[in-house]
């Protein structure tokens, strides 16, 4: 009889045990951040846009180059006017104009803008604060990360050409 016992509770306390992080509620299925990247959504003077996954990543020259995008949800155009940390600002090229739905993308193969902080000594790991400003959605600050160049972030040069598909077709000979 008490072999049965003991099977019974070792059965019913492995159940219990495993089955804390199940259900509609478990916190790994809550998780919304997969990236380095800091996520936020700006919801001010009728504005609705989605800054995704931005961060920092030092390069060799110890500039800091933003990766990231904005996206403008909203019916309502914005504008980038800039980006900080502290009291230095990013040299910003290429697109600043938020229309609906046309993100502004820092950095890869699809990207029409970028951000440079020159030679800030930057160096990864750390957390800096980084302010947006925008001409109708106002400033918006974010915690982000440095992180090295390396991995998907290897590309990542501080240059400020910006390089974008060439969208012209070549004339027929």
């Amino acid at each position: 009889m008490r072999r049965p016992i003991i099977a019974i509770t070792v059965l019913a306390l492995s159940a219990s045990l495993t089955a804390c992080g199940s259900g509609r509620d478990a916190a790994t299925r809550n998780i919304t951040q997969v990236t380095d990247g800091v996520e936020k959504t700006i919801s001010t003077n009728d504005s609705n846009i989605k800054i995704v996954n931005f961060l920092l990543v030092a390069t060799e020259d110890g500039s800091a180059v933003v990766v990231g995008s904005i996206i403008n949800r909203g019916v309502v155009d914005d504008e980038l006017l800039g980006i900080a940390v502290g009291q230095s600002p990013a040299a910003l090229t290429g697109l600043t104009q938020l229309k609906q739905n046309q993100p502004i993308r820092f950095e890869g193969e699809s990207a029409n803008a970028k951000a440079v902080f020159a030679g800030v000594g930057a160096k990864a790991g750390r957390h800096v604060t980084i302010t947006l400003g925008f001409a109708r959605a106002g400033l918006v600050t974010l915690e982000v990360i440095i992180r090295d160049k390396r991995d998907t972030y290897a590309g990542v040069t501080s240059g400020l050409t910006l390089v974008t598909a060439d969208t012209t077709t070549a004339p027929a000979a």
